[in-house]
């Protein structure tokens, strides 16, 4: 029976990984863009998602903390997320490199991102 239910269990709860990576990064995107609505701009690549929670020397309209806590957590295996503004794929991107901790991959160790589903 172990046998049996012992890898189910451990694909749910990577696949959960995932979910959880997928909800954080749609947090960001709309702290992100109220963040934009107080500043009339995103946060540098330099200022990074740190800038949800702190004020920035060049963001004289913040208002935030715009993520509750006032941290930015980690993704769901313990790893920063990548942050880019400006993307390659919009105005930024939010990037967790999955199970593995490296670009690509496959299954809970793909990239969970902001511009794919």
């Amino acid at each position: 029976v172990v046998g049996l239910i012992g890898p189910r269990v451990l694909n749910y709860l990577g696949e959960s990984k995932v979910k959880t990576a997928r909800i954080q990064i749609q947090g960001f995107s709309s702290a992100l863009d109220l963040y934009y609505l107080d500043t009339g701009r995103y946060p540098t690549g330099s200022e990074g998602l740190s800038a949800l929670v702190q004020r920035s020397s060049g963001a004289a309209s913040w208002n935030g903390p715009y993520l509750k806590g006032g941290n930015v957590p980690n993704d769901p295996w313990g790893k920063p997320y990548i942050y880019r503004s400006p993307g390659e794929h919009g105005n930024y991107d939010i990037t967790s490199y999955g199970a593995d901790g490296q670009e690509g991959g496959t299954g809970t160790a793909s990239d969970v991102t902001n511009w794919a589903p």
